[in-house]
C-alpha cells in the first residue's frame, strides 16, 4: 500500500511530459504548414516572406508572453484556423498561361459501347524541352479492350516513382493516361510546393509515343518498368471509363493537385466508387513499392522471384531500341513477364 501512491504519481507525471511532447510536436507541426502556406500560397511575391515570417514571430510571443497555457493554446489554435480558411479561400482555375504540352485537356465522350477520346496528345520530340505538340480523336470500342499495363517511372529515390496506366485495344491500339500537375509557363514542379495550392490536377491521355518515349528515350535518369495488370476485361473497361470520367470533371471543373491526397496514384484510387476500392496499403503513398504490392496481392505476374519479374519489366533499353517506330507499343512489350492478354 506505501508505494501505490508513488508508482501512480510517477506514471501520472510520465504520462504528462509524453502528452506535452506529442502536443509540442503537433504545435510545431502546425505552425510550420501555416508559415508555409503563408509562404508559397500568399498572392503577392514580395509579401510572402515577410508574411510567413511574421506568423512565426507571432506564436512565438504567444508561448513567451501569454500567461496561462490554455490562453497560449487557444490564440495558437485560432491564428491556425485564420490561415487555414483563408487557404481554403483560394481557387484552382482552368485558365492560365499553359506550358504547349498541358495546354489543351482531353475529354471523352460516350456513345454505348463506344467512346470517343478528345485530344489525345502525341508530341513530337527532338528533346525533353524542344518538341512539336499535335493532339487527334479517335474512337474506341470497349469490348475491343484487351489488357491493362501500369508503368512505374523512378526519376531518382528508389521509393517514389510515378506511375501511368496505358489501356490496350485489339490491333495494338494503345492509350496512356498520366496523372500530373498542370504547369504554367516557366513553372517547374517541386514536392514541397506539391503540398501546397500550387498546381492544378490534371488527366493527360496520350500515344505510348508520347508519353513513355518522353521518358526512356528523352529525359535522362528515368528508369520505366512495365507491368501487365490482371484484370477482367469488365473491370478493365470499368478502370478505364472512371478515368476519362475523371478527365472530363477537371475539364468541366479545375481542381487542386496535391502531393500527399490526390497524386499520380493515390488519384488513381480516389476516382473509383469508395466500395471498389482496393484496401489502402502505406505504399500506394511510398510507390516505388506499388510493383511490390501488386505482386504481393497478385495483380501482376506472380511466376517469377518478384527481384527477377522487376529486372525484366525494365523496359528502357527496348524503348530506345524501338524509338520512332509505328511499333513502339508491340516492341516494348516483346519477352515482358505476363505480356499475354
Amino acid at each position: 500500500m506505501t508505494n501505490e501512491r508513488p508508482v501512480t504519481g510517477w506514471r501520472r507525471r510520465g504520462w504528462r511530459v509524453v502528452g506535452g511532447i506529442m502536443l509540442g510536436i503537433a504545435l510545431l507541426l502546425v505552425t510550420i504548414w501555416a508559415a508555409a502556406a503563408l509562404y508559397f500560397d500568399g498572392g503577392v511575391s514580395w509579401l510572402r516572406m515577410p508574411l510567413a515570417g511574421a506568423y512565426v514571430v507571432a506564436v512565438l510571443a504567444v508561448w513567451i508572453w501569454v500567461k496561462g497555457g490554455w490562453r497560449k493554446l487557444a490564440l495558437t489554435g485560432i491564428g491556425f484556423a485564420l490561415v487555414v480558411a483563408w487557404w481554403f479561400t483560394l481557387q484552382p482555375s482552368n485558365d492560365r498561361r499553359w506550358q504547349p504540352d498541358l495546354a489543351v485537356l482531353p475529354y471523352a465522350q460516350f456513345d454505348g459501347n463506344q467512346v470517343t477520346i478528345h485530344n489525345i496528345r502525341n508530341c513530337e520530340y527532338r528533346t525533353e524541352t524542344d518538341f512539336d505538340v499535335h493532339y487527334y480523336d479517335k474512337t474506341f470500342e470497349l469490348d475491343q479492350l484487351r489488357r491493362v499495363d501500369l508503368f512505374l517511372v523512378y526519376w531518382g529515390s528508389p521509393h517514389m516513382a510515378h506511375t501511368m496506366v496505358s489501356f490496350g485495344f485489339a490491333g495494338d491500339n494503345y492509350v496512356c493516361l498520366s496523372i500530373e500537375t498542370r504547369k504554367e509557363i516557366g513553372e517547374g514542379y517541386s514536392a514541397v510546393k506539391g503540398l501546397f495550392r500550387q498546381f492544378e490536377l490534371t488527366y493527360i491521355i496520350a500515344d505510348e509515343r508520347d508519353l513513355v518515349r518522353l521518358r526512356t528515350n528523352y529525359r535522362v535518369g528515368e528508369d520505366v518498368y512495365l507491368y501487365p495488370v490482371r484484370l477482367t476485361p469488365e473491370q478493365g473497361r470499368t478502370f478505364l471509363l472512371d478515368y476519362l470520367r475523371r478527365a472530363n470533371e477537371l475539364r468541366a471543373r479545375a481542381e487542386w493537385y496535391n502531393a500527399m491526397t490526390d497524386n499520380c496514384t493515390t488519384g488513381i484510387r480516389a476516382q473509383r466508387a469508395a466500395a471498389d476500392r482496393a484496401p489502402w496499403d502505406w505504399r500506394m503513398l511510398v510507390n516505388g513499392h506499388l510493383d511490390e504490392m501488386l505482386y504481393e496481392r497478385g495483380t501482376i505476374a506472380t511466376n517469377l522471384p518478384f527481384a527477377e519479374l522487376k529486372q525484366r519489366s525494365f523496359i528502357n533499353p527496348r524503348a530506345k531500341t524501338a524509338d520512332k517506330n509505328v511499333d513502339f507499343s508491340r516492341l516494348i512489350r516483346q519477352d515482358l513477364p505476363g505480356a499475354n492478354p
